[in-house]
């Protein structure tokens, strides 16, 4: 955006996402001011380009959530769709060197571009860019890419920096042995917090959602959708209280036993828990 005109001898624009204004007269013409100044401060255009920012501000938010609800759920995405939206910054932001993968799902590569004609430009594991067309791609949660540490590995000597988490996003793995009859992982169970209210705002504050006496995430894993709950206490409850076991239900609300939890729900639900489990109060004295 250029700059624009704001009353006599000024003017304004974004930059970096705040509003600057430069003198348009004087000795400063032509140079950016350090702050805004007294008479700008209510003027029409400043306000005008604080409310776009603002606006921007929302914009790339939503983007990296939607892509990020992409990349949990490993849902198929329309080349055609990513060639679209490649332009807008605030989508390439959040899309740049995620690890896609078209047909072949052991071809896994970084998207670096789109063609308004739907193709994808792609750094391959062997460095090269090649090129792809594929009707669909996916954008596939960690959990479920082949060689995860050797392709962590390959983006750190690129120097990948993601801004939707996905390569170093933590994962999970669930293990084999398990109980057939278990349903619940108490792992992270026994965080104390000193109250129902600081434990809630820490789920929110981590994206999660808070229904009840639980903190709950969504993930689509094997054609269905699975719920991971953690208790958090009961609404209102103002005494300490501490995190309760890790379950997750089906669509239609069956506590699922752990054998059936799908890898990315697996994944995502103990991801939640940990988390929450993290903010806990450690007494002083005691270990971590």
């Amino acid at each position: 955006m250029g700059w624009l005109s704001a009353g006599d001898g000024y003017e304004v624009a974004l930059v970096d996402g705040r509003v600057a204004a430069r003198a348009t007269s004087g000795r400063a013409a032509g140079r950016q001011l350090k702050s805004l100044p007294r008479a700008l401060r209510d003027h029409p255009e400043v306000d005008r380009l604080r409310r776009f920012a603002e606006w921007l501000d929302r914009h790339a938010t939503a983007c990296v959530a939607q892509v990020d609800s992409w990349m949990v759920s490993s849902l198929p995405v329309p080349t055609g769709l990513l060639a679209r939206v490649w332009p807008d910054e605030a989508w390439q932001s959040a899309l740049r060197d995620l690890a896609v993968v078209g047909d072949d799902p052991e071809e896994v590569g970084f998207l670096r571009g789109a063609t308004e004609d739907g193709e994808l430009r792609v750094v391959n594991l062997d460095g090269e860019t090649v090129r792809l067309s594929p009707r669909t791609v996916t954008l596939p949660h960690p959990v479920l890419l082949p060689d995860l540490d050797d392709i962590r590995e390959f983006a750190a000597e690129l120097g990948i920096v993601q801004r939707v988490e996905q390569i170093h996003r933590a994962t999970w793995q669930r293990p084999d042995d398990l109980d057939p009859k278990a349903r619940e992982i108490r792992e992270f169970a026994g965080g104390s917090f000193r109250s129902r209210f600081a434990l809630a705002a820490r789920a929110s504050s981590l994206g999660y959602r808070v229904s009840g006496g639980y903190s709950t995430a969504r993930v689509r894993d094997g054609g269905g959708t699975v719920e991971a709950s953690v208790w958090i206490g009961e609404p209102y409850w103002e005494d300490t209280v501490e995190t309760g076991g890790l379950t997750w239900q089906d669509d239609n609300g069956r506590a699922l036993p752990l054998r059936e939890v799908g890898p990315v729900a697996w994944s995502e639900g103990m991801r939640m828990a940990a988390a929450l489990y993290a903010g806990r109060t450690i007494e002083e004295g005691k270990s971590a």
